[in-house]
């Protein structure tokens, strides 16, 4: 019976005691260490706000974690992005990071079905003094895109496109998105390693949320990785994102 308490409290110290980080590390706190010494000490204060704030909504789950948040930062800033696309927006918290690196004449075209969420977060990203930068669409992604690229002015014409939306049209967006991207230019793909999921066995006892969308995530990996068009880039950060930068 001892032994048995042992490994118990061994697998609530090493395991997660809730998924709400989506931190695919298996320690709780080496990723808090990780927050707590990079993370939250650069944290800009109104990305910290909105955190904070997001942190109470019910589907808070959808929210991009912090760590996720910084990297994106640094990215943007070192491929010296300009004109960015984000598809699914939410609270706007990886918005806000975006917005933040952006020069002060950057622009985002940030895409979503639903505008109440945005709304939420949309005091903090006025009160950071980047409202400026984004011009918010509502609605579904896939028609909008479609519209775009129709326009030969639009095709090449971004730095930087960010996918955080239904993972069913993830392959959907990206026969779009490709087109818009400029050659040398990155898109990164949220959530490709979708809790680890990828690596389940079919008759794993997953959520059915993680069941439904886990086909598609597979088919997504696939299809990217023999993209000739690209070079593909897979990283365990927060639920693990794919950085494709077009090649041709």
């Amino acid at each position: 019976m001892a032994a048995n308490n042992n490994q118990e409290q061994q697998n609530q110290l090493v395991g997660h005691k809730e998924l709400a980080h989506k931190s695919l590390l298996e320690s709780d706190a080496l990723y808090q260490y990780i927050l707590e010494t990079s993370v939250f000490p650069r944290e800009h204060e109104s990305l910290k706000e909105l955190r904070q704030m997001t942190e109470k909504h019910p589907w808070n789950l959808m929210a991009t974690p912090a760590d996720e948040g910084q990297f994106l930062m640094m990215l943007l800033k070192l491929i010296n992005a300009k004109n960015t696309i984000e598809i699914g927006v939410f609270t706007g918290y990886s918005l806000l990071s975006t917005a933040l690196a952006l020069p002060t004449d950057g622009k985002i075209l940030a895409l979503d079905v639903n505008r109440e969420y945005y709304d939420l977060g949309l005091p903090i990203i006025q009160k950071a003094g980047v409202e400026h930068k984004i011009d918010f669409k509502e609605g579904p992604a896939l028609p909008l895109l479609d519209e775009l690229v129709k326009h030969e002015k639009n095709k090449g014409a971004y730095d930087f496109v960010f996918v955080d939306a239904d993972k069913d049209n993830y392959l959907n967006y990206h026969k779009r998105v490709i087109e818009l991207v400029k050659v040398g230019g990155l898109i990164g793909y949220d959530n490709t390693l979708w809790g680890g999921s990828v690596v389940a066995p079919p008759d794993a006892p997953l959520k059915d949320y993680v069941k439904h969308f886990r086909g598609h995530v597979l088919e997504l990996n696939k299809y990217l990785a023999n993209d000739s068009r690209i070079e593909i880039c897979q990283l365990p950060v927060g639920d693990g994102i794919t950085l494709c930068r077009r090649i041709i």
